[in-house]
């Protein structure tokens, strides 16, 4: 896990925390953009790499 997903934060319950890193996976998986893949997000790579 990145420290950037909860530098600075408390959470005070366990949903929360679930919750906040649910997020995060969500983010990093399909929407943070990359130089390395065009910058594309990795879903937007993959339906490139399938539409060619």
């Amino acid at each position: 896990m990145k420290q950037e997903m909860y530098y600075g934060m408390v959470y005070y319950s366990y949903d929360k925390l679930v919750k906040a890193i649910n997020k995060y996976i969500k983010y990093y998986n399909e929407k943070r953009i990359k130089e390395k893949l065009r910058w594309m997000s990795p879903v937007e790579y993959r339906l490139n790499l399938l539409a060619v």
